[in-house]
């Protein structure tokens, strides 16, 4: 089978690179010239555990291939999928624009039936809004051509993305065509031998799956946030909280961590977008408000916490592992770093951070108004305390005594909640995390 995925980021060069394989010959194309060379010489636009390795693996074998001329890419493909960008819009709503450009070029290009493919996420009414403008430009050339709309939304963790992928909870495709069920049957075959559930249903069903997933996963973070807060008035220890409810299976342990806040490129642009959609068809979605809420104030309960133990931070240095939004990943999108350090910067403090690959991405924000510190001890030095931001796993077990010797303050402000309050205050550390109250 031949299939075009147009979009090199996160979705599209996964999803292209760990369905070439499978045995599939992949096209992947973007406008951007440069990211095209890069991958064409072997340089990976952005970082994702193994993606480097199993990219290589398959342009050497001739399955996958990357392109700026969409019109070739598609001349032999029986699928084409659209896997681009959909960044909110000031009033919260995806911006559609890079997907229907795409919709109208494959229209004004496509000579056979195909199914054009949304993996992007989109909102509910995406898919009749692809089929009208690739339909506008098949009208204009006078063409006949028969096509069908998929919608296949992706839920790709980054860090996890090959993994789930290739082992993924379920498929969801939605589809109104049996033509295009068979086929998008047989891409997804290797996959279903697996025992991995493809469910079928409508377009919209499909459309609106994605954002009550994400919208859903958020919801149980602000909520574990918002209950971390009241068990440090209270005197409980979320931990055990955690630990109790997460045994329950109608809850489960997963998305209860109490911590900074939700970041990266689709919690939080999907809830403003479901917000939005809402408040277009006349609906208020008060929970979702609240769950964006809670976030937004979550991301400084850091900043909150050393400035009730210093007072003022004019002057003072902190350390901050971490820059990520997430461990094993680059991405800084809406990460709770960004808010932590600008406010720090604020109060008049010196930020001297590290992160094992976001210091590119950091630049790009803070440029020279933070230190970025060669490994994660070399932040420490002369700093009056250190924050946990992304709990990479190096972190978790450091040389506590080389810590100390480092620090001005043996202090330490936890995001993440990674250590054991009683083993740290044994190690001579004053210990702040999310959720427990410590004397």
């Amino acid at each position: 089978m031949n299939i075009t995925v147009v979009g090199t980021g996160y979705v599209g060069l996964v999803s292209g690179t760990c369905f070439a394989e499978t045995g599939v010959n992949v096209t992947c194309v973007d406008v951007d010239k440069n990211k095209i060379e890069m991958l064409n010489n072997g340089i990976m636009p952005i970082y994702e555990p193994g993606l480097s390795e199993m990219v290589d693996r398959n342009f050497k074998k001739g399955r996958l291939h990357f392109s700026t001329d969409l019109g070739s890419a598609i001349k032999d493909s029986e699928v084409v999928m659209i896997a681009v960008g959909t960044p909110p819009g000031e009033d919260g709503s995806a911006d559609l624009q890079y997907v229907l450009a795409v919709a109208k070029e494959i229209g004004s290009q496509m000579d056979h039936y195909m199914i054009i493919v949304n993996k992007s996420t989109v909102p509910v009414g995406t898919g009749d809004k692809v089929r009208k403008t690739v339909q506008a430009e098949l009208n204009k050339r006078n063409s006949d051509t028969g096509f069908d709309i998929v919608s296949n939304p992706e839920f790709l963790r980054e860090g996890q993305a090959i993994t789930d992928f290739l082992k993924p909870d379920r498929i969801i495709v939605g589809v109104e065509s049996e033509s295009a069920v068979k086929v998008i049957n047989r891409l997804y075959k290797p996959f279903m031998l697996n025992g991995h559930p493809v469910i079928e249903m409508d377009i919209k069903s499909a459309e609106m799956t994605k954002y009550t997933a994400n919208s859903m996963l958020a919801t149980k973070i602000s909520f574990m946030n918002d209950i971390a807060n009241l068990c440090e008035l209270l005197g409980a220890d979320v931990n055990k909280v955690r630990e109790g409810i997460g045994s329950d299976k109608r809850i489960g342990p997963y998305f209860i961590h109490s911590g900074t806040g939700y970041g990266g490129s689709c919690f939080p642009k999907d809830v403003k977008a479901l917000i939005r959609t809402g408040n277009d068809n006349g609906y208020d979605l008060k929970v979702l408000k609240a769950v964006e809420e809670v976030n937004d104030l979550q991301k400084s309960v850091l900043v909150r916490k050393l400035l009730k133990r210093f007072g003022s931070l004019e002057g003072k240095t902190v350390a901050v592992w971490g820059l990520a939004f997430k461990p094993h990943t680059d991405d800084m999108r809406e990460a709770p770093s960004l808010v932590i350090i600008d406010e720090l910067l604020k109060h008049g403090a010196k930020v001297k951070a590290y992160d094992q690959v976001a210091f590119k991405e950091a630049k790009k924000v803070f440029g020279d108004r933070i230190i970025y510190s060669k490994d994660q001890y070399a932040a420490l030095e002369e700093a009056d305390a250190l924050l946990i931001v992304t709990e990479w796993p190096e972190f978790r077990d450091p040389n506590f005594t080389k810590m100390k010797t480092l620090l001005k303050n043996p202090l330490i402000f936890d995001g993440r909640n990674i250590y054991d309050p009683k083993e740290i205050k044994e190690a001579g550390f004053e210990y702040h995390c999310i959720g427990l109250k410590l004397t």
